[in-house]
């Protein structure tokens, strides 16, 4: 009779670790994950925040060169592309992602673009409200750079735990609740430096 209540103790004993270690690491991967989404809604503030900067812009810069109608509407059309893609939870989908990437790169496209028809109008130069917009975008641009990288240290702390050993049982048992998540990919042609010619 001794031996029967200390092997059940043993095993009710184990069961209990088991279980509190399960425990953990769900709330790990719970935690985890919150921190993912977090960061990407930091990703969305900024994208936003460029968003809501390009009317501006392109306003300031219409008044100088009216005749750049072609520009304008290639940043116009870009920022209504930007706000057309579905970004809910982007980085559950990896093409999901790649899409809104895309939009994004097509709006960085058309104010770089824009910014070279900036170039040709020494007044718009010396404007201060096309100046501060320009520092605020410059500013923003640096702060999708930096938010996208924290995104993407979340997501591989995320994707990292999720993997390991023993918490893959917990990530695997609980099925489309613990799904890799996607990384934000450098644009293509990155790795190669631009070509300047004077």
């Amino acid at each position: 009779m001794n031996r029967s209540l200390i092997w059940a103790g043993v095993v009710a004993a184990v069961l209990g670790l088991l279980l509190v270690w399960g425990v953990g690491s769900y709330n790990n991967l719970v935690t985890l994950e919150q921190g993912v989404q977090s960061q990407w809604a930091q990703v969305e503030n900024v994208y936003q925040r460029r968003a809501d900067l390009v009317p501006n812009l392109v306003a300031s810069v219409k008044g100088a060169a009216a005749h750049e109608r072609e520009t304008f509407e290639a940043v116009t059309q870009a920022r209504a592309q930007v706000g057309r893609v579905e970004m809910t939870a982007p980085y559950e989908d990896p093409e999901a992602l790649a899409r809104f990437e895309a939009a994004q790169g097509q709006l960085s496209s058309a104010l770089s673009r824009l910014m070279v028809v900036v170039e040709q109008y020494p007044q718009l130069q010396a404007n201060q409200n096309f100046l501060a917009l320009q520092s605020q975008l410059e500013g923003t641009e640096n702060r999708i750079s930096v938010e996208r990288m924290r995104f993407n240290e979340a997501a591989m702390a995320y994707n990292t735990k999720r993997e390991t050993f023993p918490t893959a049982i917990v990530a695997n048992l609980f099925g489309s609740k613990f799904e890799p998540k996607a990384y934000f990919q450098a644009q293509a042609g990155a790795e190669s430096a631009p070509r300047v010619e004077f």
